[in-house]
């Protein structure tokens, strides 16, 4: 039988649930995904450093572990879910969502309000807590807790070549914490992968003489990225250039734009985007905290904004041969309704 846990946010506020998972205690900072499913990619997304992440979807981990669907390693901190599923159902399913967060060292825990804690998280913003399993927790040690060194904790150790069937260009990753989904993306195309650490110098990515640069997704406060931000620099203009989430802020940042916190941030599957003309929306799947400031654009052309809240969601610096999307074109589970942006990648290697 499972243990008494509790969740207890940084203003004070306690519930009590079910522990599953690693046995330990973990602080983090609290976030919502609104997902029906993809709770294997959303485990795996490295995004999620030092998130505890809830899912608003009552009942998780029914078609349990697929491994092949991983995007990374699992960096969150904690899970909280309403309802755990031990019983799943999948022909490809290869554990059981308890197993792998034991197994992972992640605490978790089910049987909580998950919609009483969403409204609280919307209403206030988002704000650290703790899964602990038992009463009184410090909350000072909530209220301190901070994300440090992000992108440095889940970079590439060392360099990676992922080839494609059919070789026809050749793109350097820079890997601040990226999806596998977008290198298969990119294989599917022709594009052999060099992924590389988020500290490479760009002298050493502009040797190996790529025909493009993929800046990645990944967690964390864009504005501590100095040093790729420097980087980013030298490389605009001598390469074309595709930003996706963390690597569309800091093209930004880059090119002298500013990024801010959003109040709980943008995470989902059904975020609907439109084309700053107004002509079409795409519904599509994010995980990100920041955004570019849309007044602090001065260097691009901002292509796609958030229809329900108006931030910036793509930036076009058509000078450079370079644009970026805050968005997953590259999305797994989905949607897929905007993977002809990687098509649309494709076309600038081939015109430079």
């Amino acid at each position: 039988m499972d243990k008494k846990a509790y969740l207890v946010l940084e203003d004070g506020t306690v519930f009590e649930g079910r522990s599953f998972g690693a046995e330990a205690d973990t602080v983090g900072e609290l976030v919502f995904t609104t997902g029906m499913c993809g709770y294997i990619e959303t485990l795996t997304d490295e995004s999620y450093f030092g998130q505890i992440v809830l899912q608003t979807f009552p009942m998780i981990g029914n078609y349990g572990i697929i491994p092949e669907d991983f995007e990374g390693n699992c960096s969150v901190k904690g899970y909280v879910v309403r309802e755990k599923c031990d019983n799943p159902s999948n022909f490809r399913c290869k554990s059981t969502l308890e197993s792998y967060l034991r197994e992972n060292g992640i605490p978790a825990i089910c049987g909580v309000d998950t919609r009483a804690i969403t409204r609280i998280i919307r209403e206030h913003g988002v704000m650290n807590a703790a899964i602990c399993r038992a009463l009184p927790f410090d909350i000072n040690e909530i209220k301190a807790y901070r994300i440090k060194d992000a992108v440095g904790s889940v970079t590439a150790g060392e360099t990676t070549v992922y080839p494609a069937e059919s070789e026809a260009f050749r793109v350097t990753l820079i890997d601040y914490g990226a999806k596998r989904s977008i290198i298969k993306e990119l294989n599917k195309r022709g594009c052999t992968v060099t992924a590389v650490s988020a500290f490479t110098a760009a002298d050493e990515i502009l040797k190996t003489n790529p025909d493009g640069i993929m800046l990645s997704n990944g967690p964390g406060d864009p504005a501590e990225n100095v040093f790729q931000t420097e980087v980013i620099k030298e490389l605009a203009g001598k390469k074309p250039i595709f930003g996706i989430c963390l690597g569309h802020q800091l093209l930004a940042l880059s090119m002298g734009a500013k990024t801010e916190k959003l109040k709980y941030g943008h995470r989902g599957v059904n975020q609907p985007v439109k084309e700053a003309d107004g002509s079409r929306t795409y519904i599509t799947s994010q995980n990100h905290g920041y955004a570019v400031v849309p007044d602090s654009v001065k260097k691009g052309i901002i292509s796609y904004i958030n229809a329900n809240d108006g931030t910036c969601e793509g930036i076009d610096y058509n000078d450079i041969n370079a644009f970026s999307v805050q968005f997953h074109p590259e999305a797994a589970s989905g949607p897929h309704d905007t993977t002809f942006l990687f098509d649309r990648f494709i076309s600038l290697m081939e015109e430079k």
